[in-house]
């Protein structure tokens, strides 16, 4: 069982082997530059159809949003009265099971009025009468008749019930005609007024449906709710018409986060309404002076609550607390398309991306390279978040710049030998004897400390010196002992066909120029450029085929007791 497991393993390693060197043999260094024409496709037809990216930049903006370092404060004058589990225990004593009579939350908004609120907002939908008390309601009606700054949710119905409904919407308080649209004057729409006649008359009314988008969460809150040539201002919007805020330029906002759950200032409404009661007052009196007072519910038996980038469970309360603040500040996030420009981002990553993997750039220049593009887009949106209310996403072009950066690298790993020039296995492939030359370049370590990075830089600029037709390797690494001696050395190999006179003078010509031109390479990287190398050039001739590589070691040995004995000499005759 073993040896075939040993087998079976052999034979996958050399089938790798084998599919490497054939995609290496057709497609070469130019597969780069394939893939990124693939890429490149599918960034178009992304940009334009598809849309795949889109959800990356869902998910991209929910962590950037939710880790942000300066989120914005949330306004110290929007105040939430929570009727939570602690009202509800507390209050079941006296008026029951949730809902309360009526009459409590009258009783309440008379007295919080006597601090003078900027605003009494209800997040309770009140859609029927309270057939067992009818007194409560009409004590609740009177009471919010004698204010002119409290305001009540509608609930906007699924559109398909629209023709069910008698309620015109040009009846409704607030509806406006769309602009540039023609508004159907007896167009019906499925709405849930509140059931008081004093909020309809006040007509200080506005919608409180959040849709959460595709995946369940909520980011966005509506400006308006279209109907039929008509719109239906949302809660925040109304106030904001009362108030004089800007208006905002969309039909919905993309809702700037406070923070996590409960970041905003929250009383107990059972507190509060306690104390209210209460002949010996414990809360401050201007407790509530101009502030903006939401009434809503926290608790979970009531069904308050939403996903959003910031938790799981969100309160209800508290995203319309949001939407408030943001209307108030003119500080929604913006969430700008930019498809085009994303587009040439993502381009320009790919083809820089293949342009460095076509040209050998060295594993470890693309990899640095690479990886600080990518920190620096994502840099740049995650500033974008936290100093502005302007988000760029650049999730898109950095996925896809990911995506393909991971094929390109694993056909780097896959193809690296069989694509790298290497003149002992041209010399392999060849029939009959080849003219081959050797240039050792050793670097003195006394005058330079040269690490390998370094090495691996200066072997680039070399190799790019005179004809490609050469390889250009480094005797380096973690060699110990004996095989320490070879460190710090690159070495250039050429060949040609035997006894041809003009290729040997080309080449001897390449040589001639890559030690020319060597010390402007070194200058870029070393310190001290003078006498920081010593060089060998070391020909023979090389048996093609099977033996090309016992005459390639024996041309290296030559080369080092050539080196030697020109040391030798030049050390007698110092």
């Amino acid at each position: 069982m073993n040896n075939l497991k040993l087998i079976l393993i052999s034979r996958l390693r050399f089938a790798m082997v084998a599919w490497s060197e054939l995609l290496a043999k057709y497609l070469k260094r130019s597969f780069y530059l394939y893939l990124a024409g693939v890429f490149s496709v599918f960034a178009v037809l992304d940009t334009t159809v598809l849309h795949i990216t889109s959800e990356m930049r869902t998910a991209a903006f929910d962590a950037m949003v939710r880790y942000r370092v300066f989120p914005p404060k949330p306004d110290p004058d929007i105040i939430i009265v929570d009727i939570n589990e602690a009202s509800l225990a507390a209050m079941s004593k006296d008026y029951g099971r949730w809902p309360w009579p009526r009459q409590v939350l009258g009783e309440f908004v008379e007295n919080i009025e006597k601090q003078h609120p900027k605003a009494v907002v209800f997040d309770v939908l009140f859609s029927d009468a309270d057939i067992y008390n009818p007194d409560s309601d009409a004590y609740f009606d009177a009471a919010i008749a004698g204010t002119n700054n409290t305001f009540f949710p509608m609930l906007r119905l699924d559109p398909s019930a629209d023709a069910l409904s008698e309620l015109k919407t040009s009846q409704i308080p607030g509806a406006s005609a769309v602009p540039d649209e023609q508004a159907k004057a007896d167009a019906t729409v499925a709405l849930v007024l509140p059931h008081f006649e004093s909020a309809l008359t006040a007509g200080r009314l506005g919608t409180h449906n959040v849709y959460p988008d595709v995946d369940g969460v909520v980011r966005n809150y509506p400006v308006h709710i279209a109907s039929d040539g008509w719109r239906l201002p949302s809660l925040p919007s109304r106030m904001g018409s009362e108030f004089g805020w800007k208006e905002p330029s969309t039909e919905s906002i993309l809702l700037n986060w406070r923070g996590k759950p409960f970041s905003y200032q929250y009383v107990s409404f059972s507190d509060v309404f306690a104390d209210m009661s209460s002949k010996n007052k414990q809360r401050a009196q201007d407790e509530f002076k101009d502030k903006i007072i939401i009434i809503g519910s926290t608790a979970p038996g009531l069904f308050d609550i939403r996903t959003t980038p910031m938790a799981r469970m969100y309160p209800g309360v508290e995203i319309l607390a949001t939407a408030i603040d943001n209307h108030k500040h003119a500080d929604s996030l913006r969430f700008p398309e930019g498809r085009i420009w994303y587009l040439l981002i993502t381009l320009a990553l790919i083809w820089a991306t293949a342009w460095a993997f076509y040209r050998e750039e060295g594993r470890g220049n693309i990899d640095k390279l690479f990886g600080l593009s990518q920190i620096i887009l994502i840099g740049f949106s995650f500033a974008s978040i936290n100093f502005s209310n302007t988000y760029i996403n650049l999730a898109g072009p950095v996925m896809l710049g990911i995506a393909y950066f991971s094929l390109a690298r694993l056909y780097a790993t896959a193809t690296g030998k069989a694509l790298e020039k290497n003149m002992v296995r041209e010399a392999t492939a060849r029939e009959g004897d080849v003219q081959a030359t050797l240039m050792l370049i050793r670097f003195d370590t006394n005058l330079n400390v040269v690490p390998d990075a370094i090495l691996e830089k200066i072997r680039l600029g070399v190799s790019r010196i005179g004809s490609p037709n050469k390889s250009v390797e480094v005797v380096s690494g973690d060699q110990k002992g004996l095989w320490g001696l070879f460190e710090k050395t690159i070495a250039i190999s050429w060949v040609e066909e035997a006894n041809s006179d003009a290729t040997r003078q080309q080449i001897e010509a390449d040589a001639a120029l890559v030690l020319a031109e060597l010390p402007s390479v070194l200058k870029r990287f070393l310190l001290n450029v003078d006498n920081a190398t010593r060089h060998v050039v070391q020909q023979g001739m090389i048996e093609g085929g099977g033996k090309a590589e016992a005459d390639w070691r024996l041309l290296f040995a030559e080369a080092l007791i050539k080196w030697h004995e020109q040391e030798r000499k030049q050390h007698e005759a110092m």
